[in-house]
């Protein structure tokens, strides 16, 4: 998983290595490399400010890391089994995680407080995404399901059904309006939130979609 910093000027890797690199994107150098996770790290995000790094990964864990000098701030403990996703609100004040477990959860960044556990999918919750406005996040999961659940109240809104397999990864469109989908059945599928629907099926890739 990579990871651009807001102002496009960084590159966060996350391996399976267990570390996560810090890279500089004009030249290429590589400027640091964070090391704490004892498993793959499966996926990474700098919070909106740029300030804050998150990584989540195979150790249950997720960690949070100052990007200034590397220095681990956090680590945030409670899921049962490998984390798949972070991401973080666009206000930067909420990070969630998407896990092996079955569940979805919400921490408080500040102090990184666990405030809410979203359960629902029924396998494994491969990606997650935050609409722009920062009011919807969408769950991707190994049950073949998209859900989209209202960040006010943790409300499931919507259960988005269509994919023969897997789906690996989620992403809205800028305006908010469209969520895009890969899925192992070799599609990317593209969902209206406001009610959705399926608005189109995007096929040509021969294998499994990992990314959009």
């Amino acid at each position: 998983n990579v990871a651009f910093s807001p102002d496009g000027k960084t590159l966060a890797s996350g391996s399976y290595d267990k570390t996560i690199k810090l890279w500089d994107a004009s030249d290429g150098k590589l400027l640091q490399t964070f090391t704490g996770h004892e498993d793959p790290v499966t996926s990474v995000a700098f919070s909106p400010d740029g300030t804050t790094l998150a990584s989540g990964s195979w150790d249950k864990t997720i960690k949070l890391w100052r990007v200034s000098d590397g220095r681990l701030m956090k680590t945030l403990t409670g899921h049962g089994e490998a984390v798949w996703s972070v991401a973080f609100s666009p206000d930067g004040t909420t990070l969630a995680s998407g896990s092996m477990d079955k569940t979805i959860k919400l921490w408080r960044m500040n102090d990184g407080k666990l405030l809410q556990t979203l359960t629902g999918h029924g396998q494994t919750v491969r990606s997650i995404a935050f609409s722009p406005d920062g009011e919807t996040l969408a769950s991707g999961s190994y049950d073949n399901t998209i859900k989209l659940w209202r960040m006010s109240d943790g409300k499931l809104l919507q259960t988005l059904t269509g994919h023969g397999r897997w789906v690996n990864t989620v992403a809205f469109s800028p305006d908010g309006e469209i969520l895009a989908s890969g899925s192992n059945d070799d599609t990317i599928k593209l969902w209206q939130v406001s009610d959705g629907k399926l608005l189109q099926t995007l096929t040509g890739h021969g294998q499994t979609v990992r990314s959009i």
